[in-house]
């Protein structure tokens, strides 16, 4: 080229310090780079131009000295040398090297999780990108980055870091970054290529929830478009012939556990002696904890249960016999974090650990002798056709039964008692069906569109959804106004689609569409904040807690908070009660010794209450970023008039709030049919959740943030509603049929009753509707 910008120092000086550069930056700026040259390439470049020059070369610089710096902090990548997975590093390390993906199969205690990052920085990996590593849950995120910088002689935050939703610790220098498979999920919505990375590990890919499926999916798109990046998937239990045909035929290694036998008995119930016809596997499991401390008076013991109601029950059980010496703890993941901490803590005398499958993985609980499997959890299902979510109790996987197992025999030898059969295990799956197979996937197709990832029914998953739920996602994003048909002159989805102005809206969003939509509809209404903080309090567990022994204090604290009429507005009391008016206040004035003393006197979750604090504001942030806020919103204040309104009729600021909840959850209403019991879309019956401020307290027609199946369909966290709210805001969705004509000769007109039906429900009947002038014959 003769171009003068080509010939200009500058612009060469950009160019000879690309090489230097992080690949996130020599990416991005490569880029710039070449469209400012054809920009340029026939004229003198103006002072923008040169502005821009100038702004790449002090971004490179920049750049290429947080790399020099890496580099030169680096410390020496060294393994644990008694871990099983520390005979394989050499080979995984040239693995590494020559392929761009490796799958790793590594027992219970191999050490894959801490041994895998430094393996890699030994394959010269995390110099051009960070190594991200991804864990389920955030307690693993964190305790990993502390042990893995532990073992390279530094603190979490130096070369070795950690993020999370709400939290990271990190720096500049920074080369092996823990994450949860959420957290850079997110991340590739301002980051589509991924491009802080060289390198990404995805353990416990067993789980297969489905933030694991979409991510793996989106990086085998992204490996076609940078060869530069590494893949490493692994797991203690996983199919690896599956994910090595699924990922290129990559390599794959099997790596041994370090662990001490474990005797394995099965005890199905038949082989006790027990006359009750009440006789339960809470029952059973208490009989062989009993069994063991008569046998033995040494190890700790951990219970598999599949739900809190029975992890419950079982404390209180064994509390009521407990002998002298021993402790009994619950864990499950509502649990408050100090309850949580306990069960790590070292204790005088044994410990009997009731939990739920939250000790499956990640968490590794020290001192376990025993292990005492029902063999049972609590597994979510999305059903499409009834749009509701099942969590019935099922037996696990063998894989899972697996993974139990492998929670004794750490530090010594252990004995796993499984109370089935071993030819009821033999007869289960090997896995657990991955999470997408069983999910509503609205909120999938939704950020497909939007991250422009092609069709779902053509994206690499694993294991592809089936087309029902494919179906069923599209259908709610519909309803939910957020996509349309594609035209010429629009940018569509390969599906067909494209996303509307409040579908774009809706994207930027990290939330179920449904709570994003009641977003947009609030801001309409003038309820932004308050509808904000009710979202913000779906997404995370609720807050109100009822610890053992004190729950009946419980009850009477948490009852000053309850709306007979709303249990939206008994989460928003819990909110005002501490924080006040959102619009007004926000939270920033409120201490975090202030938020403990609230939390301690009115039962409520310290853990839980700061992180709904927190996802409130993120929304927050997210909604001012993108334009929607309404500047200084100030509504009419939250009185006791609001609880009233099953008597009085609905007042003005009820009526906003719940209009835009039910933009969310139009399906989930549902009309009376006698005391608590309801009948909702397409006839399907459900009962008000018998912990609902609404119960006994139902309306006419209702409307519920979550229709589940436990032991019978529950409408949970509900609200009584007008009908008359229903048809403007479903108004596509409705369907209208008319009888009982009259011609009006006079009038030279026909005159019918109109009757309105939305997901089979019909929400208005007899209205007049007027047809116009018609010729007396075709009225005949």
């Amino acid at each position: 080229m003769t171009s003068k910008i080509h010939s200009d120092n500058l612009f060469q000086t950009v160019e000879a310090l690309l090489p230097q550069a992080l690949h996130r930056d020599r990416h991005a700026i490569s880029r710039e780079l070449a469209l400012l040259g054809k920009k340029f390439k026939s004229k003198k470049p103006d002072t923008p131009a040169r502005e821009k020059l100038i702004a790449m070369k002090r971004r490179l610089e920049r750049s290429a000295g947080i790399k020099k710096k890496r580099i030169n902090r680096l410390p020496e990548s060294t393994s644990i040398p008694d871990l099983p997975i520390s005979y394989e590093k050499d080979r995984i390390v040239k693995l590494v090297s020559e392929n761009q993906v490796v799958i790793v199969a590594g027992e219970t205690g191999s050490g894959k999780t801490t041994q895998l990052p430094k393996f890699c920085l030994a394959a010269g990996r995390g110099i051009e990108g960070r190594i991200a590593c991804t864990q389920p849950r955030r307690i693993a995120a964190i305790t990993v980055a502390g042990r893995i910088a532990e073992e390279m002689g530094q603190q979490a935050g130096q070369s070795v870091g950690y993020k999370i939703r709400f939290s990271d610790k990190l720096s500049e220098e920074t080369v092996i970054k823990m994450v949860t498979d959420g957290t850079l999920l997110a991340e590739t919505q301002t980051d589509k290529y991924l491009n802080e990375y060289d390198t990404i590990i995805v353990d416990e890919a067993h789980e297969r929830s489905l933030n694991i499926d979409f991510l793996l999916g989106i990086i085998k798109q992204l490996l076609k478009k940078r060869p530069d990046l590494k893949l490493i998937i692994t797991s203690a239990t996983i199919d690896t012939e599956k994910f090595s045909k699924a990922f290129f035929n990559a390599p794959v290694v099997d790596v041994s556990g370090r662990t001490y036998p474990v005797d394995l008995q099965y005890m199905p119930p038949e082989s006790l002696t027990e006359d009750s016809n009440d006789y339960s596997y809470v029952d059973h499991s208490v009989q062989t904890v009993e069994r063991i401390m008569r046998k033995s008076p040494f190890g700790d013991i951990l219970v598999f249960m599949p739900t809190e109601q029975d992890i419950r029950e079982t404390c209180e059980i064994l509390e009521a016999n407990r002998t002298p010496g021993t402790i009994v703890l619950p864990l499950y993941a509502r649990l408050s974090a100090p309850a949580q901490s306990r069960v790590f803590k070292p204790a005088a005398g044994r410990k009997i650990i009731v939990a739920t499958n939250i000790a499956e993985t990640s968490i590794t609980i020290p001192g376990i002798k025993y292990v005492i499997d029902t063999g049972l959890a609590r597994i979510s299902n999305y059903i499409p056709s009834s749009r509701t979510t099942a969590l019935p109790i099922s037996p696990i996987s063998r894989s899972s039964a697996d993974q139990r197992k492998g929670r004794c025999g750490r530090v010594e030898n252990g004995v796993c008692i499984r109370l089935y059969s071993e030819e009821n295990y033999q007869s289960r799956p090997l896995y657990t069906p991955p999470e997408i197979l069983r999910a509503n996937l609205a909120e999938v197709i939704l950020r497909m569109i939007a991250l422009n990832l092609g069709d779902i029914e053509n994206f690499e998953f694993v294991d592809p959804p089936p087309a029902r739920q494919i179906r069923d996602g599209f259908n709610i994003l519909y309803e939910l106004d957020a996509i349309e048909k594609g035209t010429a002159k629009g940018k569509s989805s390969p599906a067909g689609v494209r996303l509307t102005q409040k579908g774009r809206m809706m994207a930027k969003m990290p939330l179920d569409p449904r709570l994003s939509r009641m977003l947009i509809e609030a801001r309409k209404n003038d309820v932004l904040w308050i509808v904000c903080t009710i979202a913000a309090a779906l997404t995370v567990p609720d807050p109100r807690i009822r610890p053992d022994g004190s729950e009946t204090q419980a009850n009477q604290a948490h009852a000053r908070f309850v709306d007979p009429a709303s249990d939206f507005i008994t989460l928003y009391n819990i909110w005002r009660a501490l924080l006040g008016d959102p619009a007004a206040n926000g939270v920033n004035n409120v201490s975090a010794k202030q938020l403990k003393q609230f939390a301690a006197h009115s039962f409520i979750s310290f853990r839980r209450m700061r992180e709904w604090i927190d996802v409130y504001d993120q929304i927050r942030s997210i909604i001012e970023e993108s334009g929607m806020s309404p500047g200084n919103q100030t509504p009419p204040p939250v009185d006791e008039s609001m609880s009233e309104g099953k008597n009085k009729g609905f007042p003005m600021l009820y009526t906003a709030i719940h209009k835009s909840i039910l933009s969310g959850f139009l399906a989930n209403i549902a009309e009376k049919k006698e005391k608590n019991l309801y009948r909702g879309a397409n006839q399907r019956e459900a009962m008000l959740f018998p912990g609902s401020g609404v119960f006994n307290r139902g309306g006419s027609w209702i409307v519920a943030g979550e229709i589940v199946e436990t032991s019978r369909r529950f409408a949970r966290t509900v609200a009584n509603i007008d009908s008359a709210w229903l048809e403007p805001l479903g108004k596509s969705l409705c369907r209208y049929s008319y009888f009982n004509p009259v011609w009006q000769k006079s009038r030279e007109t026909v005159i019918a009753q109109e009757q309105v039906s939305l997901y089979g429900l019909i929400i208005q009947s007899g209205r007049p509707v007027n047809f116009g002038k018609i010729d007396p014959e075709t009225a005949s």
